[in-house]
């Protein structure tokens, strides 16, 4: 009975997480022009619109390029706070902490707001490069946590054992830190993809012409709902979907034993 209560309750969870994403899935196959029931279809007109539309495939080249380069940079500077941070004594170093992870309590309209009066100060005209580094911002804070609490002492000896046998502190990090901390430092990336790929409010402030796909979307969705908007949703969760499961037949794969 116990197990079947079990059984019972994790269909229910994953029944509330995945309905939304079937009912969107569903209807972006729908024929009519209007994503609601009953069901007309399948058609496959919606997914041939969406690939012939020039100002959504700018805007999802937009995304792809903003979210892959500000989570690398962030990666970098993250793993650098890290290492630093872990393996040194520094004066007020949970001070230090503290100031990198707060990014992650504050809300993103605030960040925005303050990064726009920042820009306009600068001289820094609402771009993609002004959302890049809104989202170098919000995504710093998430690869230094994941980074900072996967540094162990096992690493810590092997950096120690390398610097013995002569290494430079710059060999030490690229042949030593990098390769042991490769799959927390994958999942930090790929997490930061992740969000940089859906931010809205930082995207929405800090671009003007050059817009992410989450602004393109939110532009379509004035003027009235559309299976276009549907189908839209649904190739990226099938690219989320994919790179997941590449990620766990590659990197976060256990060996056998």
């Amino acid at each position: 009975m116990g197990r079947l209560l079990t059984w019972a309750y994790m269909a229910l969870i994953y029944s509330f997480i995945f309905l939304p994403v079937a009912v969107l899935v569903l209807f972006s196959f729908q024929d009519s022009r209007l994503p609601v029931p009953p069901f007309t279809g399948p058609s496959l007109r919606w997914y041939a619109q969406v690939l012939g539309d020039r100002d959504l495939m700018a805007a999802l080249g937009n995304s792809l390029i903003v979210a892959l380069i500000s989570s690398a940079v962030a990666l970098v500077l993250g793993f650098l706070a890290a290492h630093a941070l872990a393996r040194y004594r520094l004066p007020g170093s949970v001070l230090i902490r503290g100031l990198l992870i707060a990014p992650m309590t504050v809300s993103y309209l605030i960040i925005a707001l303050g990064l726009l009066t920042v820009f306009n100060q600068i001289g820094l005209r609402p771009s993609l490069l002004a959302t890049g580094i809104g989202h170098v911002v919000i995504n710093l804070p998430l690869c230094f946590a994941i980074l900072y609490a996967a540094m162990g002492d096992q690493q810590k000896n092997a950096e120690r054992a390398a610097r013995d046998l002569g290494a430079s502190e710059t060999r030490v990090l690229w042949h030593i830190s990098a390769p042991m901390l490769m799959a927390p430092m994958a999942a930090a990336f790929f997490l930061s993809v992740t969000f940089s790929w859906d931010e809205f409010i930082i995207a929405f402030l800090l671009t003007r012409f050059d817009v992410t796909l989450p602004v393109e979307i939110w532009s379509m969705l004035r003027s009235g709902l559309s299976p276009k908007t549907n189908a839209i949703g649904s190739l990226v969760f099938l690219v989320s979907i994919s790179v997941l499961i590449l990620l766990e037949l590659t990197i976060f794969r256990k060996p056998r034993r």
